[in-house]
């Protein structure tokens, strides 16, 4: 199966943004967007000004949207293409569709600290739906589903340490860190999804 193997600050460095793929690493002064804020390579340094193509500009947006999540390319495209045949703005559509993945679900209720981690917990077989396991990252949740730690595997200490601490929801997720348990009470809208994301430069790029 395809992996990303580029170190994850380098990622961030290369899009000139936190893509908070370190979890709370990218809060502290730690993080190489803070260190080194500049692009990777030996003419990172450079002071010359670098300027993108109108198709540069739209790769780039797509790149850092790849990344943040941790999409393949044929992943990405997919979700354009099934966005494309829903009702509604495709740009919109499209970044609904990648907040419905489970492994992005299990982040925003705070289950882990990164996309990254939640992937490994979901792939890891952690995560019940609707009270059966599913160990499928890309899994769509739905409006009503149930998502929680297993109960076997709830007394792990990474589970135990966020037991009882509250966690900023979006509005369409709730979350009872207590039980180790939420729901999906809404499809996810433009307004909850809080990156710095031009969906639109992405659909420009693939309807090429």
């Amino acid at each position: 199966m395809a992996r990303k193997i580029q170190p994850d600050c380098r990622q961030c460095r290369r899009e000139g943004c936190k893509l908070f793929l370190k979890g709370e690493r990218c809060t502290t002064k730690k993080c190489a967007m803070e260190r080194r804020p500049v692009i990777p390579g030996q003419h990172g340094q450079s002071r010359r000004r670098v300027t993108f193509s109108e198709y540069g500009t739209q790769l780039r947006e797509k790149q850092k949207v790849k990344r943040m999540y941790g999409l393949l390319e044929n992943q990405c495209r997919e979700y354009y293409e099934e966005a494309e045949r829903m009702k509604g703005v495709t740009g919109e559509n499209m970044l609904a569709l990648i907040e419905r993945r489970l492994d992005n679900v299990v982040y925003r209720m705070g289950i882990g600290a990164s996309r990254k981690q939640c992937r490994q917990i979901v792939n890891h077989g952690h995560i019940t739906v609707n009270g059966k396991r599913v160990n499928i990252a890309s899994f769509l949740v739905k409006v009503g589903d149930v998502i929680a730690v297993k109960e076997n595997k709830q007394e792990l200490e990474s589970f135990k340490a966020i037991k009882g601490i509250k966690v900023v929801m979006p509005k369409w997720l709730e979350f009872d860190s207590n039980t180790l348990s939420g729901k999906v009470i809404a499809l996810p809208k433009r307004d909850d999804i809080d990156a710095d994301i031009k969906e639109q430069l992405i659909i420009e790029l693939y309807s090429r």
